[in-house]
């Protein structure tokens, strides 16, 4: 069994726990990095994947970096430059595999995602968290920096620096009510929305979700008009897929329509 993640699957949905509670699932250390990387690449080498849903084990999503680590990773007297290297390299590595990962990814946030933690939920595609969740960039009270970049593509210019320069926990509903998560709903119902919303996703042609993702991770940060002519490079690339030629028949047939993948 997995060190840190632990696996579900239920048809195209695997569900991904992290699920370290004496660490209340911290991301530092080598074993969450790899284990993450890992995660990427079995994604994309199993096709029958169609969405992720990450969630943490109770009661919390995820703690982020674990203080005595990063006390341990940053201290000039034990560790020279290239570990301290090492540990930042490692976070940003981990980040960017959930980013990138090749099927859409869903967020089921369970409780607090603290610094790293909650990076992790906003390089997800979709974000969900329980009413009972809260959110917080630690980095200030303990004399560190990092993650602010991220914050910047989900909140206004103030409020990304009153999140940061407070550390204040901001709740779930207040993240809701700002549009930056996609619902907000009580504990015990929280998967059952990540889960609906994962089969909603999983039921579409996999090749067009899968592009399409790519294409809105790819367009981020190009100008609009050069987004939209990327995207209709990728609707012409669809256009000749089986896929699409089923949806198309399914449609005027007026019955569900049966995908392949290709």
């Amino acid at each position: 069994m997995s060190a840190f993640l632990h696996h579900g699957r239920a048809g195209g949905v695997l569900t991904v726990t992290m699920n370290q509670p004496e660490t209340r699932n911290a991301l530092t250390g080598n074993t969450a990095v790899q284990e993450f990387v890992e995660l990427a690449d079995s994604v994309a080498r199993d096709t029958s994947v169609r969405v992720v849903v990450l969630t943490g084990a109770d009661p919390v999503f995820s703690s982020g970096g674990n203080v005595k680590d990063m006390k341990r990773f940053f201290d000039d007297a034990l560790k020279p430059a290239t570990i301290r290297e090492e540990y930042r390299h490692g976070i940003q590595r981990l980040a960017l595999a959930v980013y990138n990962l090749d099927v859409p990814t869903i967020a089921a946030v369970n409780g607090p995602a603290i610094g790293a933690g909650f990076i992790m939920m906003l390089c997800c595609d979709i974000m969900i968290a329980s009413d009972n969740a809260h959110f917080v960039m630690p980095e200030i009270n303990v004399g560190l920096a990092g993650g602010a970049r991220y914050l910047m593509d989900f909140f206004s210019r103030s409020k990304v620096r009153s999140i940061y320069f407070t550390g204040r926990r901001v709740p779930a509903a207040e993240l809701y009510r700002l549009g930056v998560l996609e619902a907000c709903p009580p504990r015990d119902k929280l998967m059952d929305a990540a889960m609906d919303l994962a089969r909603e996703i999983a039921s579409k042609s996999p090749i067009a979700v899968q592009k399409i993702k790519r294409a809105m991770n790819a367009i981020e940060n190009m100008p609009v008009r050069d987004g939209y002519r990327y995207e209709q490079g990728v609707t012409i690339d669809l256009s000749h897929t089986e896929d699409a030629r089923e949806a198309q028949r399914a449609f005027v047939e007026k019955r569900k329509p049966v995908f392949k993948g290709r």
